[in-house]
């Protein structure tokens, strides 16, 4: 009886296999902003937040544990995840693609104060055009493409347009919502339907509307890259009084706003998952969720309490991962991720392999049955086996983040890998005579990072710094110096790990 079992579950999937193989999948690629590994449901670290809609998605396909953003900013994030390369090989290592200057290679900050021993770098502004990105590899496959949301690579002419993308709802290159996620709005030429209207109803609207009118002969490709959770830090009010009932002071998440705007980034998804099921496409539909980055630990928020009391309080904790956005500990780039393809992923499953954003090119074009382009070098790899439940070998991930934004838990310039359980930092030229220094974490025995064991296990740091010696000169990037402006005097390394000031934005006043 067995053996007729397997043979039926062998032929059922094989069957299921070829059927999509002779019909392309379709791709939704869903991305969140500054959203944190402990912001939703998925990992059991919050009883504030509400994310059923992610749970509706995780039933369907794999929760990834160890999940990676390839950097602790969004746009180089946002790079690699539609390039397979890192920020050390694309430049773009910080988060200024909506500025005016156009840069297309990285170079040395001439800049760097004397206060800092390593030299910072300047980020490249940009996605280059010239890119292969998977817009364009599934546009070139005959795929309609879309592409809705927040981008941060640049404005037109380096806009999703210019991507592969045939639409690009709201067209918008800033690095949060225009002015707010609850309408009026301050785009240039999109505008609210509706008094109030919040910016991710009108997002799932307009992609809801798109997947109507499309033709359903032909695969799509779909970014639905959300502007949640991003600043400016509002959310729908009937939303803030439901979690004025739900918010404990004593736990470290305890913003009824961010909470609020967390259920919104929920309820968007649900949308798009009704209208897939609704349609019949979601059978054959590959979706991917993930955020770029980790949770916004340096803002201030204004709350309420339900008796009228306000209170000030950072968006988010990302507890018990250390540090959050803009910083290289766990919190600033373990983020959740889950991947859902009905027939292939086993469904409600969890897999510990450890994958970065990088991974998503390959693995998607792999999937689609599309060639990798030539003369275009991926830091990614292909990660199908995990979806099928199994583990992947590999050297390691690499995050790349030569700069220092002060923000709590901030590091100089920096980069990390991750192997197997070990996380070496590279803090380039901070030791003595300017030599790099190291922070060294097993992140099995230590997930909060408190305990740094570089002196304790020396070839472990010589080990785990050859392999980042060697992705450096592979992606041929342009690394920190030592600051030859540096004045000992003005060094103050007291300071690192502290955000000068307190928290940002608007302070509450008191008495």
């Amino acid at each position: 009886m067995k053996k007729i079992l397997f043979i039926l579950f062998f032929c059922t999937t094989t069957l299921t296999i070829n059927a999509q193989k002779e019909s392309p999948p379709n791709v939704v690629f869903i991305l969140a902003d500054d959203l944190g590994w402990s912001d939703v449901t998925l990992y059991g670290k919050t009883k504030l937040y509400e994310t059923p809609n992610l749970e509706r998605l995780a039933a369907r396909g794999i929760t990834y544990t160890r999940a990676y953003a390839a950097s602790p900013l969004c746009s180089p994030t946002r790079a690699s995840i539609l390039t397979g390369q890192t920020p050390a090989r694309t430049g773009i290592t910080a988060p200024t693609a909506h500025l005016g200057k156009v840069k297309l290679k990285a170079s040395l900050n001439t800049g760097t104060g004397p206060a800092n021993k390593s030299v910072i770098l300047e980020s490249v502004t940009r996605l280059d055009n010239k890119l292969p990105t998977l817009g364009k590899q599934f546009k070139n496959a005959g795929y309609q493409t879309a592409h809705f949301g927040k981008w941060h690579l640049g404005t037109d002419p380096y806009s999703p347009l210019q991507h592969g993308f045939n639409v690009d709802i709201p067209h918008f290159a800033g690095p949060g919502p225009a002015g707010s996620f609850v309408a009026p709005w301050k785009y240039k030429n999109f505008k609210e339907k509706y008094a109030k209207e919040h910016i991710e109803d009108r997002m799932a609207d307009e992609a809801v509307s798109w997947l109507r009118n499309i033709d359903k002969t032909k695969p799509f490709f779909m970014n639905y890259w959300q502007f949640s959770v991003h600043a400016p830090f509002d959310a729908k009010e009937t939303l803030k009084k439901y979690y004025r009932t739900k918010v404990d002071l004593s736990d470290e998440q305890h913003s009824v706003t961010y909470a609020a705007m967390v259920h919104s980034m929920d309820d968007a998804i649900g949308r798009l998952l009704d209208e897939l099921d609704r349609l019949g496409l979601s059978k054959n539909t590959i979706i991917v969720f993930t955020s770029d980055n980790g949770g916004n630990m340096y803002n201030g928020v204004t709350d309420v309490l339900p008796n009228g009391e306000k209170y000030f309080a950072p968006p988010t904790s990302n507890r018990p991962l250390r540090g959050g956005k803009a910083t290289m500990f766990e919190g600033g780039v373990r983020v959740p991720t889950i991947i859902s393809y009905p027939g292939i992923t086993p469904p409600g499953t969890t897999n510990d392999a450890l994958i970065q954003s990088t991974d998503f090119y390959p693995t998607l074009l792999s999937l689609a049955g599309l060639k990798m382009p030539k003369n275009h070098p991926v830091d990614g790899i292909d990660i199908t086996e995990t979806l099928k439940g199994k583990d992947i070998k590999r050297d390691g991930i690499y995050t790349y983040f030569p700069h220092q934004p002060g923000v709590p838990d901030w590091l100089p310039t920096s980069i990390s890998v991750h192997s197997d359980d070990w996380k070496l930092i590279r803090l380039f030229h901070q030791g003595n005579n300017f030599k790099h220094d190291y922070l060294l974490y097993n992140l099995k025995w230590d997930i909060s990072e408190h305990n740094n064991l570089a002196k304790t296990y020396p070839k472990k740091v010589a080990e785990l710094d050859k392999l980042i010696e060697k992705h450096l000169k592979d992606t041929k990037a342009i690394v920190p110096i030592p600051n030859p402006k540096f004045d000992p005097t003005r060094y103050k390394p007291e300071n690192i790990g502290k955000q000068n000031g307190g928290l940002k934005g608007k302070k509450l006043e008191i008495n």
